[in-house]
């Protein structure tokens, strides 16, 4: 590649950042960094009344959460001497002008910039979406600035994308009917054409535009606060548009921009399914260092039973780990008290213990059994692995599995879905296990 790639992406601060940016955002980092070249990120800020700073801190804090580190950053709102520059060179030379408006409703302006529109045939190549023409007639003098301080997006955007050496302009396709007039500007200012690549829409699961309406969808740091990780985040944003053409799904950031090309880009929208979301959270937990995963569960499990020992606690986190693809389900769990069995005796009706369709008294006679086989086992063996090579010979033994297992799991956790008993028995603990079952007949 001759000329050094240069990236950008441009929020605007008019509300909290959309988690639909970070696939765009994702991007252009990795295409970037995959080159060696710079990842620009640019505030358009240049609408004074809806743009907000804590809008601003707010992207800020989405790209430190996630790790998208960019070499330079730029606010539109500091280089209005920039664009009157530019605007007042294209008035010069005719290419622009002051157009006095008719005033048809209230607010509108009596004077604005209007670009002096060719009408010829805009031809480009994307490099997701191929060769596009455009007839640029029907957008006749469109509006470029409210005055020479008040410039607007398709103009600044230009003079920008020109001034900082932009290369390549990677977006969504919503961004197509844009780009023919960003052509016309860039050439009327003397820019060199960009080369664009328009991502494939994304849709919420029943096939509508993702939008921040989406009652599924966050905003951005909605998912940090959910106890996401990013490296889940940024994984399952860069499969909305994008494959590797390999059946691999799981990469970190490092894998990421060595993978990433643009010609693996698709055409046909992507589904943000929170389903596939979750899983992909899920394998990034399980590839933590097990005092990661410890810290990170005792700090959502601890406000919901502050007043039990951590090693107890520490006991529950196998259990914990294998139902949760996030954070925050510790203490969703926690809240609904599916975890408040280990901590005292459940409390239920007697007739769940019955499986299908056996005799009460049957039951009974195998909860007996199992009692009988767990006091043998010494306390310093009774672990998931014995406790479960015990049960399982006795309850080879009947005319069905679950008319052992069942009274066994429900009398220890008195929920109808609940571990395994016998990783529920290894942590309750050799005396509280025998104790629930005795209860129990």
């Amino acid at each position: 590649m001759d000329k050094k790639v240069v990236t950008r992406f441009a929020p605007s601060p008019t509300g909290k950042f959309h988690v639909g940016g970070v696939r765009s955002a994702l991007y252009n980092y990795l295409y970037a960094r995959k080159n060696g070249g710079k990842f620009i990120l640019r505030c358009e800020d240049t609408d004074k009344e809806r743009s907000k700073k804590e809008y601003e801190d707010y992207f800020l804090d989405v790209f430190k959460w996630l790790g998208l580190n960019y070499d330079e950053y730029y606010r539109q709102s500091e280089r209005t001497a920039i664009y009157k520059k530019y605007l007042s060179k294209l008035i010069e030379e005719g290419k622009a002008y002051i157009s006095k408006e008719e005033i048809k409703e209230e607010g509108q302006r009596s004077e604005v910039i209007r670009f002096k529109n060719p009408n010829i045939r805009i031809n480009f190549h994307d490099e997701v979406l191929g060769d596009l023409s455009f007839d640029t007639t029907d957008s006749k003098d469109f509006i470029i600035a409210r005055d020479l301080e008040t410039p607007l997006f398709n103009f600044t955007n230009v003079v920008d994308d020109f001034e900082m050496g932009v290369t390549h302009v990677i977006r969504g396709q919503e961004h197509v009917s844009n780009t023919p007039r960003q052509i016309l500007i860039g050439e009327a200012i003397g820019a060199p054409r960009l080369i664009y690549a328009h991502c494939s829409i994304i849709l919420n699961e029943e096939r509508a535009k993702l939008s921040k309406r989406d009652p599924l969808v966050l905003p951005a740091l909605g998912y940090k606060e959910e106890g996401y990780l990013p490296e889940g985040i940024l994984n399952f944003m860069s499969l909305l548009g994008w494959n590797p053409g390999t059946p691999e799904e799981i990469f970190t950031l490092k894998e990421l921009v060595e993978a990433f090309s643009i010609e693996r880009m698709q055409k046909q929208p992507a589904i943000f399914n929170v389903d596939k979301l979750h899983w992909v959270n899920k394998e990034h937990i399980k590839k933590l260092s097990g005092e990661e995963i410890e810290k990170n569960i005792l700090a959502w499990l601890k406000p919901a039973y502050a007043g039990f020992r951590e090693s107890i606690l520490i006991k529950l986190i196998p259990v914990i780990l294998e139902r949760i693809s996030k954070w925050s389900d510790v203490k969703n769990m926690a809240e609904k008290g599916e975890l408040d069995f280990f901590f005292k005796q459940p409390e239920y009706d007697k007739s769940k213990l019955i499986y299908k369709n056996a005799a009460l008294e049957k039951i009974v006679s195998n909860l007996g059994k199992a009692i009988v086989v767990l006091k043998n086992l010494d306390e310093k063996d009774f672990n998931k692995e014995n406790i479960k090579t015990k049960l399982m010979d006795t309850a080879d033994s009947l005319d069905s599995r679950g008319e052992l297992l069942h009274p066994v799991r429900f009398a220890l956790s008195g929920l109808d879905k609940s571990p395994d008993p016998f990783i529920i028995a290894e942590i309750l603990g050799k005396n509280e296990t025998i104790s629930r079952l005795q209860k129990a007949i």
